[in-house]
């Protein structure tokens, strides 16, 4: 095993939320690591002039050609994995200063594991911590660890992420060998990390969930997500994502699994959560139609 852990960053233009991530990964406990930041081509102009600024060798900037989108900044992230384990960190998020400290101690303890988190909070635009409802009830499902290391392996991992996808992707470490033979699908571009971890339960991978509280995930309501959200666009890709996989787990014989995603509840009681602000910002309410349709179809 390398001794370092490779903390990917993709980003589009400069941001204050970009310089406070890029500033959460150089105040890390854990000192061995690379920061490579990657920007997607934007035509704003990117931060790196910021980044030389810094004089840290650690520190990578790549600035695409041309414009990739997330599903392929994603990708070439990933294929610029040169560590053993990797972060895929978010723009806009923050690792607590023992952040990488703890993934690596756990790395360590589970050498075959391919995926390790740690416990988020959620912040908001301004970094105070906030609940919305699609956290709270993440929160609730997410498997209970009480201070100790829990692994998940089969068909149990696959129900409990497709259940509700309590794994903040920007907080996870991966192990690189499994994630880089199987790859994002960038079919789901909603869903690619999600689709890459049930991939990997698919494939017999673990995944270990450690109760300490490490990482900072920010969530916006102006975000492109949750645009995308309140017009039903999001949700619609969620259906297809969870009826591809339904089936899939059905040929695996994981029928609980498969069932889950058949269903796929919490997906359709977050579509629902969603109406009131389809609403608000949609005057023609087709937002709200697509919305209601994806909760009760």
């Amino acid at each position: 095993m390398t001794d370092t852990i490779d903390v990917m960053l993709p980003y589009f233009g400069d941001s204050a939320h970009f310089r406070l991530a890029v500033q959460s990964v150089l105040s890390q406990t854990f000192t061995r690591f690379r920061l490579v930041c990657v920007e997607d081509a934007s035509p704003e102009g990117d931060a790196g002039e910021w980044i030389d600024s810094l004089h840290d060798p650690r520190v990578v900037h790549v600035r695409n050609e041309r414009n990739l989108g997330v599903a392929g900044n994603f990708t070439l992230c990933l294929a610029l994995v040169e560590a053993d384990h990797f972060v895929m960190m978010g723009s806009d998020d923050l690792m607590l200063p023992n952040h990488l400290e703890v993934l690596d101690a756990a790395r360590r303890r589970y050498p075959e594991a391919d995926l390790i988190q740690t416990r988020v909070e959620i912040i908001d635009d301004e970094g105070r911590p906030s609940r919305p409802l699609p956290d709270i009830v993440k929160a609730a499902l997410r498997p209970r660890t009480r201070r100790r290391d829990r692994e998940l392996q089969g068909e149990s991992f696959a129900s409990s992420l497709t259940r509700a996808d309590w794994a903040y992707f920007p907080s996870l470490l991966w192990r690189t060998e499994r994630a880089r033979r199987l790859g994002f699908d960038q079919r789901y571009a909603i869903a690619l990390d999600l689709g890459l971890i049930l991939d990997i339960a698919l494939d017999g991978g673990r995944m270990v969930i450690l109760d300490p509280l490490t990482f900072r995930y920010r969530r916006h309501r102006a975000s492109a997500s949750m645009a995308a959200a309140r017009t039903g666009e999001r949700f619609a890709q969620e259906r297809e994502f969870f009826l591809a996989y339904a089936l899939r787990f059905q040929e695996h014989g994981w029928t609980r699994a498969a069932r889950i995603a058949r269903h796929h509840v919490v997906s359709r009681l977050n579509a629902a959560s969603e109406v009131p602000g389809a609403l608000l910002h949609h005057r023609d309410g087709g937002g709200a139609s697509r919305l209601l349709s994806h909760a009760f179809r």
